[in-house]
Formats: structure tokens, sequence, C-alpha cells
């Protein structure tokens, strides 16, 4: 599981500084990447528990994605063999849609935990495939 680092103290004072909320250093861009980095990791960790040749997890790969909040690099995670296909962010894709970056952020305002959002984006992206 992805340790929160996404500081709710740091981004209140920020805001009442005038801060943007959107935009690359947007006060709520880094919880979007961290959110979307936890839920591509709980797809592999999911691809990896399906499959019944071996292979493990291989690092990450980093790749520059917009979204309607700013841009960032998130870091996509990889296997050995090869073999994941990540559904939430797919690969070449370059632009989060607002429909995601919307759910994770309405899930995180209601109090919803970090291990929660990521279980849920887990189920959506799991039926999704279906």
């Amino acid at each position: 599981m992805t340790k929160p680092t996404f500081d709710m103290d740091t981004a209140l004072q920020a805001l009442r500084e005038g801060k943007d909320l959107t935009g690359k250093d947007g006060i709520l861009t880094p919880l979007i990447k961290q959110l979307t980095e936890a839920a591509m990791q709980a797809e592999l960790d999911e691809h990896l528990a399906d499959k019944k040749q071996p292979n493990r997890k291989n690092g990450s790969t980093s790749k520059s994605v917009k979204n309607p909040a700013g841009s960032f690099e998130l870091s996509t995670p990889r296997d050995r063999a090869g073999s994941f296909e990540p559904q939430l962010v797919k690969k070449h894709q370059t632009h989060l849609t607002d429909e995601l970056e919307r759910k994770i952020l309405a899930m995180f305002s209601l109090g919803t935990s970090y291990q929660d959002i990521r279980m849920h984006i887990e189920d959506v992206v799991r039926y999704s495939c279906i």
C-alpha cells in the first residue's frame, strides 16, 4: 500500500495564501498523482496474483500525464515478463479523464481512506475490462 504523502495542512495553508488548486504546481495535483499511482500499483498486484507463470515486479517507468488539474510525472509500474497492461492509464495514454479525476477527488473529500479509494478503483478497472 502506498504511504500517504499528501499533507492536508500544507494544502490548506497554500489555499489560504491564494495558490491555485489546479495547474502544474496546483494544490490538488500531488494528491491526484499519488492516488493514481496507488491504483496502478493495485492493478499490477492483481495482475501478478492472477498469473500461473512466474512473474514479479520490475520497477517503474515515468511518463508525463496531463489532466485538468495540471500535468505531472506518473510512475507507471512494470512487471518482469512485460505482460502487464495497465487499464487505469493505458500505455501511450497521456491524458487522464475528467471523470476519473472527479471520482478520486470526490472520494477523498468525503473522507475515504487511501486504501478504500485504491480498492474502489481496482474494482472499477476490473469490471470495466470484462
